[in-house]
């Protein structure tokens, strides 16, 4: 009886040893930011500020788990697939970086750097995940807004969401979806600002001067 007992024993600490070194690693994808290189050259370009404010969201995307849901009202997050930061740091580094390349305006910052700006950029971030239905797909839902500093009023928004196709059912595949897609929301918004800029009376005659 002893002996078998002692056997038991063995046996559930060898399989906890064995549990113990087939421990998962966690694996982390991070979004494509613009290289840092020299911002585009406009001999115009408009003589505004931009401060950007931090992208708000849920708790969810404030974490850095990879998100997925079904078409449904279910929603989870993977516990080994990570981001390299919460989804909503990253995508306000991608925002930055993009407006400063594109050399249209006289500056941008992020809040918090001492400089007041003529204009605030704010976003909030609804949806980046995976949703699994008829199709396996990227979801990419966000906003944008503009407000002026000097009236505290609203002038622009810009509201994005988009379904990017996922070539194989496989994390990092969902992740380059979320990746392109991003990019393409970047794509729209700057187009939407230099619209709203360049249709701007008192930016236009301050650029012709």
């Amino acid at each position: 009886m002893i002996r078998k007992i002692i056997s038991l024993a063995l046996v559930f600490f060898a399989g906890a040893l064995a549990g113990c070194g087939a421990a998962r690693s966690s694996k982390f994808y991070q979004l494509t930011i613009p290289s840092d290189v020299t911002p585009s050259s406009e001999p115009n370009p408009y003589p505004v500020t931009l401060v950007l404010g931090p992208v708000s969201s849920s708790h969810l995307y404030r974490e850095d788990h990879v998100a997925y849901s079904s078409d449904g009202q279910s929603m989870g997050v993977y516990e080994y697939q990570r981001w390299a930061e919460p989804p909503t740091e990253m995508i306000a580094d991608v925002l930055l970086r993009e407006l400063r390349m594109s050399g249209r305006y006289r500056a941008v910052y992020r809040s918090g750097s001492n400089v007041r700006g003529d204009y605030l950029l704010r976003g909030h971030l609804y949806d980046f995940k995976e949703v699994s239905g008829t199709a396996l797909v990227g979801r990419v839902t966000f906003e944008l807004e503009l407000r002026d500093t000097k009236t505290g009023t609203i002038v622009w928004t810009q509201f994005y969401t988009h379904d990017e196709p996922v070539s194989k059912k496989d994390i990092s595949a969902v992740t380059a979806a979320l990746d392109r897609n991003v990019q393409l929301a970047m794509t729209q918004f700057k187009a939407g600002l230099d619209k709203y800029f360049s249709t701007h009376p008192s930016i236009n005659s301050a650029v012709a001067r």
